[in-house]
């Protein structure tokens, strides 16, 4: 059995929605996972915050807007008359439940079941389309069976035992279609797996299933090996090993969420990146094969904040490494990048709420520099430290001041920080220096 995920744009017009019929419908088993249709997230999140600013009216406004956009869809969808009506009531219901929630006080909780309701409306009505077509499925709600520990992370154990239940329980049928993005906590409250976290919820069902192969369905012909927004003539990858997708997805790659493939790798279940708007494009296959050595990718990572830590007390201090870790453990803050010299420490984070907390920290024993408005370019390939041509990428350190380098960490991955201002002449140079010696 094949699981397949659909993103926003996917199922985000009713063309787009028929494509994905049209993609699904082969008589064979399968589990589809379904995101919000697109710009739903990006409203849903612009009413909390509405709610958080004690605005009801505008939060209202919004929402009534957004209902309105999802009868005319249905009424586009569905002419026939008793599947529309099924569908207009369970959207009213959803639609109502947002509107009781302005009167609520604001809470992440809160927060979190209203930004739940996108990937509720999407798959209801895509069932309900499917039946109108006479097409086998049925509905297995996410948020029987899929759950986050107390660190937040998948319980593996509980989504396969709970899945196993809910899909034996189920009416039989040619398509199950399921929510992707949401969650239980270990509380029983609604929560997620963050933003593309659908392509998460399809590995880790993929795995629970032992599927055939995961299919991630996008608007893109698979994972490409520069950013084509920034970069003309990018031409996507035809192959990826587990260990590049995960570093390209960690370091900027929007087309794959950082996590994907590690439900997967273990049972070598491979991933495939495809085009619901040109489903024949061959797109990007993740496995446990690697191919070629070398550069194979570029991708960036913004909103980097660098910290430069630097003590005289540094020099073969035992343990002082372990003291700036532990700050930013107590913080819950993940470092990207480090580098270490004699009496300096430099490292990088991109999540920079405690920032002021980390700083104050620190400076009670070393003296701190922040640089913000940083970029990460990410180098991928198999065992790319080690290529004979990855000498070429250095032409860069003439043209572009370079704050940090990561190399060796990893031999699939080389890291450059550089200014945010300076990422799209960095990944148009690359590009230019790399990949005509390059095969992908």
């Amino acid at each position: 059995m094949k699981v397949l995920k659909f993103g926003g744009t996917s199922v985000g017009s009713v063309k787009n929605i028929i494509n994905v019929k049209n993609i699904i419908n082969d008589g064979n088993k399968k589990v589809v996972v379904l995101s919000a249709m697109s710009g739903t997230t990006n409203e849903l999140v612009s009413i909390a915050n509405s709610i958080k600013d004690k605005n009801s009216n505008e939060a209202i406004n919004k929402i009534n807007a957004l209902h309105e956009k999802y009868i005319a869809t249905i009424d586009e969808l569905l002419p026939n008359k008793a599947i529309n009506k099924e569908a207009k009531y369970y959207v009213s219901e959803i639609f109502n439940l947002l509107i009781e929630s302005t009167y609520k006080s604001f809470s992440e909780v809160l927060e979190n079941k209203i930004l739940a309701q996108g990937e509720l409306l999407s798959t209801f009505i895509f069932n309900c389309y499917l039946k109108q077509e006479s097409i086998s499925s049925t509905l297995l709600p996410a948020l029987s069976f899929m759950r986050i520990d107390a660190n937040k992370e998948p319980d593996s154990h509980y989504i396969k035992t709970q899945f196993e239940i809910i899909f034996n329980a189920a009416e039989t049928a040619d398509v199950y279609i399921t929510q992707g993005f949401i969650c239980l906590d270990v509380n029983d409250e609604i929560s997620n797996l963050q933003r593309g976290g659908s392509d998460y919820t399809a590995t880790l069902i993929g795995a629970a299933v032992k599927a055939n192969e995961v299919e991630i369905w996008t608007d893109i012909d698979g994972m490409h090996n520069n950013d084509p927004r920034y970069v003309e003539n990018t031409k996507p990858i035809s192959n990826l090993s587990y260990d590049e997708a995960a570093e390209l997805a960690y370091f900027g790659a929007k087309i794959l969420h950082p996590q994907t493939v590690t439900p997967v790798r273990a049972d070598n279940i491979p991933v495939s990146l495809k085009n619901t708007m040109n489903p024949t494009a061959k797109g990007t296959l993740i496995s446990n094969i690697t191919s070629e050595n070398g550069v194979k990718a570029i991708a960036a990572k913004d909103n980097i904040t660098a910290i430069k830590i630097k003590s005289g007390r540094m020099l073969q201090a035992h343990g002082f490494l372990k003291k700036v870790f532990e700050v930013f453990e107590v913080f819950e803050t993940s470092i990207d990048m480090i580098t270490t010299s004699e009496v300096a420490i430099s490292l990088t984070i991109d999540d920079d709420r405690n920032l002021d907390k980390i700083v104050a920290e620190l400076e009670q024993f070393a003296i701190i520099e922040v640089d913000k408005n940083q970029s990460i370019v990410c180098l991928v390939g198999h065992s790319v430290v080690n290529h004979e041509c990855t000498y070429k990428l250095f032409k860069i350190l003439k043209d572009v001041k370079i704050r940090m380098i990561s190399y060796g960490g990893s031999k699939n991955n080389i890291s450059l920080l550089i200014d945010a201002n300076d990422k799209i002449k960095t990944l148009q140079k690359l590009n230019s220096y790399l990949f005509e010696l390059v095969t992908v």
